[in-house]
Protein backbone atom coordinates (compact mmCIF):
# COMPACT_ATOMS: atom_id res chain seq x y z
CA UNK A 1 0.00 0.00 0.00
CA UNK A 2 2.96 2.17 1.14
CA UNK A 3 4.17 1.91 -2.34
CA UNK A 4 1.34 3.34 -4.32
CA UNK A 5 1.38 6.34 -2.28
CA UNK A 6 4.75 8.66 -3.29
CA UNK A 7 3.68 8.13 -6.78
CA UNK A 8 0.11 8.94 -6.28
CA UNK A 9 0.85 12.15 -4.81
CA UNK A 10 4.12 13.07 -7.59
CA UNK A 11 1.69 12.19 -10.37
CA UNK A 12 -1.06 14.80 -8.64
CA UNK A 13 1.69 17.47 -8.71
CA UNK A 14 2.42 17.00 -11.93
CA UNK A 15 -1.36 16.64 -13.12
CA UNK A 16 -1.94 20.42 -11.14
CA UNK A 17 0.82 22.18 -12.72
CA UNK A 18 -0.21 20.98 -16.44
CA UNK A 19 -3.97 21.44 -15.62
CA UNK A 20 -3.95 24.15 -13.64
CA UNK A 21 -1.13 25.94 -14.45
CA UNK A 22 0.44 25.04 -17.88
CA UNK A 23 -3.13 24.88 -19.85
CA UNK A 24 -5.04 27.91 -18.46
CA UNK A 25 -1.31 29.82 -19.58
CA UNK A 26 -1.51 28.10 -23.07
CA UNK A 27 -5.60 28.94 -23.86
CA UNK A 28 -4.92 32.61 -22.44
CA UNK A 29 -2.07 33.08 -24.79
CA UNK A 30 -4.00 31.63 -27.49
CA UNK A 31 -7.00 33.81 -27.10
CA UNK A 32 -4.44 36.80 -26.87
CA UNK A 33 -3.73 36.04 -30.49
CA UNK A 34 -7.11 35.89 -31.45
CA UNK A 35 -9.16 38.78 -32.99
CA UNK A 36 -10.75 39.69 -30.05
CA UNK A 37 -7.73 39.47 -27.61
CA UNK A 38 -9.31 37.00 -25.62
CA UNK A 39 -12.03 39.50 -24.66
CA UNK A 40 -14.52 38.51 -27.39
CA UNK A 41 -15.09 39.50 -30.94
CA UNK A 42 -17.11 42.71 -30.30
CA UNK A 43 -19.47 43.91 -33.39
CA UNK A 44 -19.05 47.68 -34.42
CA UNK A 45 -21.50 50.24 -35.69
CA UNK A 46 -20.27 53.73 -36.32
CA UNK A 47 -17.15 53.25 -33.99
CA UNK A 48 -19.27 52.25 -31.03
CA UNK A 49 -19.71 48.67 -29.63
CA UNK A 50 -22.88 47.43 -29.85
CA UNK A 51 -22.66 43.74 -29.34
CA UNK A 52 -20.36 40.56 -29.43
CA UNK A 53 -20.54 38.26 -32.11
CA UNK A 54 -20.93 35.09 -30.24
CA UNK A 55 -23.25 36.12 -27.88
CA UNK A 56 -27.03 36.41 -28.69
CA UNK A 57 -28.97 39.17 -28.12
CA UNK A 58 -32.71 39.94 -27.91
CA UNK A 59 -34.26 41.73 -31.18
CA UNK A 60 -37.91 42.38 -30.93
CA UNK A 61 -38.89 45.27 -33.31
CA UNK A 62 -40.32 43.97 -36.53
CA UNK A 63 -37.44 45.71 -38.55
CA UNK A 64 -34.63 43.71 -37.14
CA UNK A 65 -34.13 39.93 -37.65
CA UNK A 66 -35.10 37.98 -34.59
CA UNK A 67 -32.70 35.13 -33.21
CA UNK A 68 -33.78 32.10 -31.69
CA UNK A 69 -35.15 32.19 -28.39
CA UNK A 70 -33.25 32.57 -24.59
CA UNK A 71 -34.77 30.56 -21.85
CA UNK A 72 -32.38 33.38 -19.94
CA UNK A 73 -33.32 36.71 -21.04
CA UNK A 74 -29.91 36.65 -23.44
CA UNK A 75 -28.48 36.93 -19.40
CA UNK A 76 -24.88 36.35 -20.20
CA UNK A 77 -24.26 35.81 -16.54
CA UNK A 78 -26.75 32.95 -16.26
CA UNK A 79 -26.07 31.31 -18.89
CA UNK A 80 -28.75 27.93 -19.15
CA UNK A 81 -31.37 25.99 -21.31
CA UNK A 82 -34.71 26.15 -19.24
CA UNK A 83 -34.72 22.29 -18.57
CA UNK A 84 -38.00 21.65 -19.58
CA UNK A 85 -38.88 18.73 -21.88
CA UNK A 86 -41.36 18.32 -24.52
CA UNK A 87 -44.10 17.41 -22.32
CA UNK A 88 -43.84 20.14 -20.13
CA UNK A 89 -47.36 22.16 -20.63
CA UNK A 90 -45.42 25.31 -19.89
CA UNK A 91 -42.75 24.55 -22.02
CA UNK A 92 -45.24 23.80 -24.89
CA UNK A 93 -47.50 26.80 -24.03
CA UNK A 94 -44.38 29.07 -24.79
CA UNK A 95 -43.73 27.12 -27.72
CA UNK A 96 -46.79 28.25 -29.36
CA UNK A 97 -46.65 31.76 -28.02
CA UNK A 98 -43.46 32.16 -30.30
CA UNK A 99 -45.34 29.98 -33.29
CA UNK A 100 -48.17 32.42 -33.02
CA UNK A 101 -46.31 35.29 -33.19
CA UNK A 102 -44.00 34.47 -36.00
CA UNK A 103 -47.56 33.49 -38.16
CA UNK A 104 -49.07 37.13 -37.03
CA UNK A 105 -46.11 39.26 -38.44
CA UNK A 106 -45.22 36.44 -41.73
CA UNK A 107 -49.50 35.59 -42.51
CA UNK A 108 -47.93 33.81 -45.22
CA UNK A 109 -45.82 31.49 -43.47
CA UNK A 110 -47.66 28.21 -42.88
CA UNK A 111 -46.72 26.38 -39.60
CA UNK A 112 -44.65 23.31 -41.21
CA UNK A 113 -42.40 26.21 -42.58
CA UNK A 114 -40.95 27.39 -39.11
CA UNK A 115 -37.33 26.06 -38.25
CA UNK A 116 -37.27 24.58 -34.92
CA UNK A 117 -35.02 27.04 -33.72
CA UNK A 118 -36.60 29.94 -34.32
CA UNK A 119 -39.26 28.73 -31.64
CA UNK A 120 -37.33 26.68 -29.39
CA UNK A 121 -34.27 28.33 -26.83
CA UNK A 122 -30.77 26.84 -26.75
CA UNK A 123 -29.40 24.67 -24.39
CA UNK A 124 -26.97 27.94 -23.24
CA UNK A 125 -30.15 30.35 -23.76
CA UNK A 126 -27.61 32.95 -25.72
CA UNK A 127 -27.07 31.21 -29.36
CA UNK A 128 -25.99 34.56 -32.19
CA UNK A 129 -26.90 31.99 -35.03
CA UNK A 130 -30.11 31.10 -36.91
CA UNK A 131 -30.12 29.10 -40.16
CA UNK A 132 -30.33 30.40 -43.23
CA UNK A 133 -34.12 29.09 -43.50
CA UNK A 134 -34.43 30.82 -40.18
CA UNK A 135 -33.25 34.57 -41.44
CA UNK A 136 -34.74 33.67 -44.64
CA UNK A 137 -38.53 33.64 -43.12
CA UNK A 138 -37.65 36.65 -42.06
CA UNK A 139 -36.74 38.17 -45.31
CA UNK A 140 -40.34 39.52 -46.60
CA UNK A 141 -41.26 41.13 -43.10
CA UNK A 142 -37.69 42.89 -43.22
CA UNK A 143 -38.41 44.11 -46.89
CA UNK A 144 -41.79 45.56 -46.16
CA UNK A 145 -40.71 46.97 -42.67
CA UNK A 146 -37.39 49.20 -44.03
CA UNK A 147 -38.97 49.62 -47.43
CA UNK A 148 -36.22 47.60 -49.43
CA UNK A 149 -36.51 45.55 -52.18
CA UNK A 150 -36.86 41.66 -50.85
CA UNK A 151 -33.87 40.73 -53.21
CA UNK A 152 -32.11 43.07 -51.82
CA UNK A 153 -32.54 41.30 -48.33
CA UNK A 154 -31.99 37.91 -49.31
CA UNK A 155 -29.05 39.00 -50.69
CA UNK A 156 -27.69 40.49 -47.56
CA UNK A 157 -28.81 37.23 -46.10
CA UNK A 158 -26.40 35.37 -48.69
CA UNK A 159 -23.39 37.30 -47.70
CA UNK A 160 -23.79 37.15 -44.29
CA UNK A 161 -24.28 33.33 -44.28
CA UNK A 162 -21.54 31.25 -42.74
CA UNK A 163 -20.66 27.95 -44.46
CA UNK A 164 -19.93 24.77 -42.40
CA UNK A 165 -15.99 24.52 -40.48
CA UNK A 166 -13.92 23.38 -43.71
CA UNK A 167 -17.16 22.46 -45.71
CA UNK A 168 -18.12 19.71 -43.46
CA UNK A 169 -18.63 20.27 -40.04
CA UNK A 170 -22.11 21.72 -38.85
CA UNK A 171 -24.96 23.47 -40.88
CA UNK A 172 -24.37 26.56 -42.69
CA UNK A 173 -25.91 29.96 -40.43
CA UNK A 174 -26.40 33.21 -40.06
CA UNK A 175 -25.00 35.77 -37.08
CA UNK A 176 -28.41 37.74 -36.57
CA UNK A 177 -26.23 40.74 -35.00
CA UNK A 178 -23.73 41.15 -38.30
CA UNK A 179 -26.59 40.55 -39.90
CA UNK A 180 -29.18 43.24 -38.67
CA UNK A 181 -25.50 45.39 -38.28
CA UNK A 182 -25.35 45.10 -41.93
CA UNK A 183 -29.11 46.08 -42.35
CA UNK A 184 -28.91 49.12 -40.23
CA UNK A 185 -25.54 50.10 -43.14
CA UNK A 186 -27.80 49.76 -45.96
CA UNK A 187 -30.91 51.21 -44.70
CA UNK A 188 -29.26 54.83 -43.81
Amino acid sequence: MKKYILPSIKLTAVFTVILCILYPLFISFAAKLSKGEGSGEKVMLNGKAVGYKLIGQSFTAPQYFWGRPSAVGYNAAGSAGSNKGPTNTDYLKEVSNRIDTLLKYHPTLQKSEIPAEMVTASGSGLDPNISVKGAEIQAKRIATYRHLPLSKVLKLIETHTEKPLLGLFGPKKVNVLALNVALDQISK
